[in-house]
């Protein structure tokens, strides 16, 4: 059952089941929580929680949103990486949560190192799943003008359609055809958010400086047909300070956790025993 906390004027909602060590998982954009329910399934006995980043699933986008930062369209309104940060801090602050072990993938991982950053000792280990250290490259800023500039003329639909296609490795729509249907379904951004959300990915900072100070444990898992993340960007994690347990899943795409569930739990489940103690 969904519950919601508020976080700097907006309504935000999450999902916790189990008990134990806690585990927040972060999902990808545009998806919501629903991503990690094929795999925490296998990971074992753990108090999970499940949020909605800021305008995904049921959680509101809120009013506001500032203008200007991202300069190659300065009137988009911008969802930051530290915005969706503040408010998983706020959720953790509100349910009188410490620290945890944290998991994220995409832009799941963007919020992880922001949070590493800002409140590390709030971070018992972390799991990065399809994301990176690395700030957008030019190609990919010509990219997000692009998405932003045609759901502005066209609106989400043909934005969505296409993430399923390309974002989805080719292995998994080759097995199971209908994970397209499954995860399109639960694209459900407004305009409005699809673009604040691509000015906020455009924006967030280089944190591949950050890596060498993170003493947590690090689980990066890699998926060989992910088109926008590749294995040499992730193999960056190999220099914390705590040392990284790498995987690649060759035949995985960008969601990987949903296309390979049961791999990724298996990945998961020793890793994550060591917190048990």
């Amino acid at each position: 059952m969904s519950k919601t906390y508020e976080s700097q004027g907006a309504r935000l909602s999450y999902e916790e089941m189990g008990s134990g060590v806690p585990i927040i998982f972060l999902h990808p954009t545009p998806l919501d929580h629903t991503y990690w329910l094929p795999s925490i399934r296998g990971i074992g006995e753990y108090r999970v929680i499940l949020p909605d980043f800021r305008a995904h699933g049921a959680s509101e986008l809120g009013d506001d949103l500032p203008a200007g930062g991202f300069s190659r369209v300065p009137d988009a309104p911008v969802l930051s990486i530290g915005q969706l940060a503040s408010d998983v801090l706020a959720l953790m602050d509100d349910l009188e949560l410490g620290e945890a072990v944290f998991a994220g993938c995409s832009i799941g991982g963007y919020v992880m190192l922001d949070l590493w950053r800002r409140a590390p000792m709030r971070m018992r280990g972390l799991v990065f799943v399809c994301s990176k250290a690395q700030p957008d490259a030019d190609a990919n800023l010509v990219k997000r003008v692009e998405t932003i500039n045609r759901v502005r003329r066209e609106g989400t639909a043909g934005v969505f359609d296409g993430n399923a296609q390309t974002l989805i490795g080719a292995s998994a729509r080759a097995r199971r055809p209908e994970i397209v249907s499954e995860l399109r379904a639960h694209m459900t951004l407004t305009a409005e958010a699809v673009i604040a959300v691509q000015a906020g990915l455009a924006t967030r900072p280089d944190s591949v400086g950050d890596i060498p100070e993170i003493d947590a444990p690090v689980l990066a898992i890699c998926g060989g047909e992910d088109p926008g993340i590749t294995e040499a960007e992730m193999r960056a994690f190999d220099g914390a300070r705590s040392g990284c347990e790498f995987h690649l899943l060759a035949d995985a795409g960008h969601f990987a956790a949903y296309e390979q569930p049961e791999k990724v739990a298996a990945i998961m489940r020793p890793w994550l025993a060591q917190f048990e103690f």
